[in-house]
This record gives structure tokens, sequence and C-alpha cells, in this order.
């Protein structure tokens, strides 16, 4: 073949993550920033540099594939390598690879296994189930002396948003994950320049979308999700040094005539959750600690779903936890369940099983909607900036469990239940409890959505 030269003019964003070599790198977080070129151009350095090497493109669709990647590199590599259509792989003359591969239904899983690459390209990851995505990356193995990667290109939403933002965006590494093996290169549409001449009208269509789609696609806000369904919740502490506009809070010790709470749902087929709250003079309730599944120590992965204590052992570490609590210790606790708990299909109750451990329940209104409008209503910020419910920052569960609800597509007001729902149904347990009424404040986007907030992003992201 003959060889001619390909000229590559990467944008700042795009030449960092060329240049990127942790193991594993995500690239983008909002629309048109320029993610499929930068995939192309990679795999091809890739190739080049690495005789042999062995690299995967995947996609959620065979059209997709075929849109975003195996036509432009058809042009592209034209001369340079040969592109196979019945493997979909390009062959370069030194031996090295480009497959193309989709994962759209959890079928597809049989053609990664005893598969091996050296360098796996997600495209678009967000979109992919998280099991799938852990599948996909088993496939990145071998014995030679290759860099083993894996790259993803991701935007806010999806089935896996909320895996990936706890890897690359909250760096919340658990188990065996390693914080030097990840990194995160933000990248916006107004840093596309190319895409910026070439389709001006395409940031006018963005700015133009709803305000929780415009937050994710334009300003790459991994806060608001699509679908997302507790839009109020923020936890933008990076930045901010009081409670306005955020509801995850530095812990405090609560003052000694606050009443305590215990609110509790029991996990038939995911773990149990239990959360403390304490509620202030002016009525604004805090979450002060949880117990979720197991108890775990920071740092240690969050148990298998299938895998929790039985009855006696939850409600035996409750009464635990309560007695050497420095905040819980002594206190008379107000306890509130989902009615199901006293239900005795196998002779005894949940409720019973509590109450011989000394940890005592009230049946909640458990009614989903004005539930799931209380929360609501709390987590609303008011002209000032401040709600009316607050998370202290160790009750790591709720952070994490609390953005990735969403919407169920058939019951437009109600939240879909395939979700891992366990801290939200406890949290509207104690929420109507103590019904508020609400209160709609002018502005509810708060500092860090103000008159220009690409501008405030980008500087902030800037300054990290």
């Amino acid at each position: 073949m003959s060889e001619r030269v390909i000229e590559f003019r990467p944008n700042p964003k795009q030449l960092r993550f060329l240049k990127a070599k942790e193991k594993y790198v995500a690239f983008g977080g909002a629309r048109g920033g320029g993610k499929s070129w930068a995939i192309r151009v990679k795999a091809i350095l890739l190739a080049n540099r690495w005789a042999g090497i062995k690299i995967l493109i995947v996609r959620r669709t065979l059209v997709e594939l075929r849109n975003n990647h195996i036509e432009p590199l058809r042009g592209l590599l034209k001369g340079l390598a040969k592109y196979n259509q019945q493997e979909r792989k390009f062959v370069f003359s030194n031996g090295s690879t480009i497959s193309f591969e989709f994962y759209d239904s959890d079928k597809d899983e049989m053609k990664y296994q005893g598969v091996e690459y050296d360098v796996v390209f997600v495209d678009e990851a967000t979109q992919f189930q998280e099991a799938w995505l852990k599948i996909i990356a088993s496939c990145c193995r071998g014995v030679n002396d290759f860099p083993r990667r894996i790259y993803y290109t991701c935007n806010p939403g999806g089935p896996s948003h909320a895996y990936v933002k706890r890897l690359f965006v909250d760096r919340d590494f658990r188990g065996e994950e390693k914080a030097e093996d990840y990194v995160f290169i933000q990248s916006l549409v107004t840093e596309n320049k190319a895409l910026m001449e070439a389709s001006p009208e395409y940031i006018t269509f963005l700015k133009n979308l709803p305000p929780k789609l415009k937050k994710g696609w334009l300003y790459g806000d991994w806060q608001i999700a699509e679908g997302m369904y507790f839009e109020e919740f923020r936890n933008n502490q990076d930045g901010y040094k009081d409670r306005r506009w955020t509801h995850v809070i530095e812990p405090f010790k609560p003052k000694n005539h606050w009443p305590i709470y215990r609110s509790f749902d029991w996990g038939y087929a995911k773990p149990f959750s239990c959360g403390w709250w304490t509620v202030d003079d002016d009525g604004t309730v805090y979450r002060i600690d949880e117990m979720y599944g197991v108890e775990y120590s920071a740092g240690e992965p969050i148990p298998d779903q299938g895998v929790k204590w039985p009855p006696e052992k939850v409600f035996a570490e409750i009464k635990r936890h309560e007695t050497e609590h420095p905040w819980l210790k002594g206190k008379q606790i107000t306890g509130i369940a989902d009615p199901a708990i006293w239900d005795a299909e196998s002779g005894i109750s949940f409720a019973e099983t509590a109450a011989k451990a000394q940890v005592f329940f009230q049946p909640a209104d458990n009614a989903r909607i004005p539930g799931w409008m209380q929360m609501h209503y709390r987590m609303m910020f008011d002209e000032a900036g401040y709600a009316r419910l607050y998370v202290f920052n160790t009750c790591r569960n709720f952070i994490r469990t609390i953005p990735t609800l969403m919407y169920d597509q058939h019951k437009s007001e109600d939240l879909d239940t395939k979700g891992e729902d366990h801290i939200a149904d406890e949290t509207r347990y104690f929420c109507m409890s103590r019904p508020v009424t609400p209160h709609l404040p002018e502005d509810d986007k708060g500092p860090a959505y103000g008159a220009d907030p690409l501008d405030q992003f980008v500087r902030r992201m800037n300054r990290r």
C-alpha cells in the first residue's frame, strides 16, 4: 500500500485525550465535544505505533458504528489499511487491527466471551448498561507488551450515568479501583472549534433545549441526567462554603433538643436501607447517618445486591449502632417504616423481629406520589438558596443513588422502581411523617447556573 500523510489538528482537550496514558480514560461530558473524532484518531495512532496491536471500538448499534466510525475511517485510511467488511475490521500493513462491535442487548454478551483486545474504545459509554461495560472491559487483556487501556466517551444521562459519574467525576473508588488509573477530560461544544465553524447553529440548538437537557448536553452537568426524577438535588460543595444551593453539607453535631428519627425500608430483592434524621427549630431536616445493605467502611465496595443480612442481624446492628453513635445513644428515636414489615406471612413479621431487638417502628404513610412530592418540596430552594432537606456528606449511598433515579416511562408522575430506590423509599416515609407545603422560588437555578452558566462552568473546571 502506498504511504501518505494524514494531518490531525486536535483542539487542546482532544490533544489531552490523545496523550492520556492512564488505564481508564473518559472524554466528553457534553454534546458536540469532538469525541468520535478523537476515538478515530487515537485508534489510528495506536495502530501505527504498536505493530500487531488489537483495537476494538464499540457502540450500542451497528448503524451507529457504520455512521460514526466505519465509514469515516474507510475514507481516512484508504491506501493505509484494508477493510474486511465481513469481519468488520481494518488491517494495517504492520499487522495492527481495528475491529468494530456493538452491544445492544443482554444476548450480545456471547460476542465478548473468550476474545482479547489490547485497547478498547467504548463510544457513548453512558448509553450502555453498567453490566455491559464491565463485560466489554473484561476483553481488555493479554500477555504481550502492548498498552492495556480502555477509553470511554460519554455524556451525562443514560443507563450507566451513575457508574461513569462515580468513577470519573466523583472519583469515588472502591475495592481494588485505583485513583491513578482513572482520568476524566471534560470537553464542551465551545471547545470544538471545527464544529463551531462548520455548524454554528448547533450551539443555538443546545441552548434552546429544555432546562435539564441543556444542563447536561451543553454545560456537561453530571448532576442533571435525562429523565432524572429528583432534578432539584444538588451536590455543589466544590466552591461553596455554606449550605446555599446545595443539599450536601459537612456534618455537625445536632443540638440536644432536636428530635431524632429513624426511617427504614426492607430490601426483599435489594439491600435494606436505614436512615437517621434530625429536625432543627425551623423544621429543616438533616440526614445525619445511614446504614445500607450491610455496614462497610469507607473505600470498601458496596455489597452485591444479592448479599444481605437476615432480619435478626439487621435489627441487631441497628440497635448496636444507636447505642454506640455519639449523636444517637441515649436519644428517644422515632422509627418509621414501610407498613409491609408488619406482614407475617412466614409466622413472624419483620416488625416483631425488630421489636425483639428493641428497635421500634410505627407504620409510615407509604402513598407514593404524595411521598415523592414531599421530597420535591423539601429539596426546593427558596429565593435565598436554602432548602428544607440537607444530607451530611458521610451519607454516601443517599448521595450516590438519589441522582440516578428516573421517571417511570409508563407512569408519568411516579419513579421507576427498577432503579436503586430503597433510600428514596425510606426518605419519603420520613418526609410524609413531617409534611410541608411547597414554596415556589422565582429562580431555583442557583449561582451555579447564573446569567452565563457556561462561562461559570468553564472557569470552575479551569480552577481544578
